[in-house]
Order: C-alpha cells, then sequence, then structure tokens
C-alpha cells in the first residue's frame, strides 16, 4: 500500500511545486457586514415576537425558538465562518493545476482541481496575508446567481505563488 496522499490524483508528468494552507487567524469576512445586522434583526424579531406570544399564556411562545435559534446561528457564521472555512482548508500547486481541499464540519472533506494555463486570469489581491484568485464559480440563488472568487486565500507566500502561476502560464513551470 502506498504512503503517497496524491496516488491517483496527478497525472503521470504533474508534479507538486508548492504547498501551504490560509492564515488561520480571525478576520471577518466582507459579507458579514450584510449578515451581521441581518441576523442580529432575526433574533431580535423572534425575541420581540416570543415576549408577546408569552403574554397570551401558553406555551404558543417556544414556537419563536427556532427562529431564535437560526438568527443565533447565522451571527456566530457571520463572525466566525470565513476563519472556520480557512482553518479546514489546504492548497497545493502543480506544474498543472491547483488544488483546493476542505475538510469542514457538516460537509467532510472535498479536494477540488483548476487548470492553471495561459487562459487562466489571475489576481493578485496584497496585504498581509496576499490572496491569488485564479478562478470564480457561479452558485445559484433562488431568483439570481452570483459569482464566488476561488484561490488561495491570506497565505504568507502570496508573491512567491503568485510568481509560480504566471510561471506556469507562460511555460516556464519548475519541476
Amino acid at each position: 500500500m502506498s504512503t503517497d496522499p496524491w496516488e491517483g490524483l496527478l497525472d503521470a508528468d504533474e508534479q507538486i511545486l508548492w504547498q501551504g494552507r490560509p492564515h488561520d487567524g480571525f478576520a471577518l469576512h466582507p459579507n458579514a457586514l450584510v449578515m451581521i445586522p441581518f441576523s442580529l434583526f432575526f433574533g431580535g424579531f423572534s425575541v420581540v415576537w416570543m415576549l408577546g406570544a408569552a403574554q397570551g399564556g401558553g406555551y404558543f411562545w417556544t414556537f419563536g425558538l427556532l427562529f431564535f435559534f437560526v438568527g443565533a446561528g447565522m451571527l456566530i457564521w457571520a463572525i466566525a465562518g470565513d476563519t472556520i472555512r480557512r482553518r479546514g482548508s489546504y492548497y497545493s500547486l502543480s506544474n498543472k493545476r491547483a488544488f483546493v481541499a476542505t475538510n469542514l464540519p457538516f460537509q467532510g472533506k472535498r479536494l477540488k482541481s483548476y487548470r492553471i494555463d495561459e487562459e487562466t486570469n489571475l489576481e493578485f489581491r496584497d496585504g498581509d496575508y496576499p490572496s491569488v484568485i485564479f478562478a470564480k464559480e457561479v452558485h445559484r440563488g433562488k431568483k439570481s446567481t452570483y459569482e464566488v472568487d476561488i484561490g488561495f486565500e491570506r497565505i504568507a507566500e502570496g508573491r512567491k505563488v503568485f510568481s509560480l502561476m504566471r510561471g506556469l502560464q507562460n511555460g516556464e513551470a519548475e519541476t
């Protein structure tokens, strides 16, 4: 039995050039600026509703607990969700593809790969922990679709990885 975790996942002429993980410190995702007020309103409204329902006597007010806990869960995820997602993420770059592996609660282990070639649109986002964006995924909501950036987020070696990817695009892959 082989101990190579990449066995069966890489092409015969494919080699890993870089591996890393995102910075796992706490950081709010920009979407949290919308979700935090919404979840506070949602949970707060359920508390007001439960107080009003309790005035009538009986246990009818307990139906509001479901909405309260949904609001509390939305608040917790808005604050900590991005950090939890990053702590369960692992990144690899080969001479052909970028890999994003995740191991998240309630989702389990997942591995996605994205081809890196001259057609790939690369975006470098500078900062204390830079990000390299290399793909977009379309997600569908009930009434609309929206794009989600895919990349190596908040990595310490952002400039090095961006340079490696640019080299892959130009046919200068390290092996």
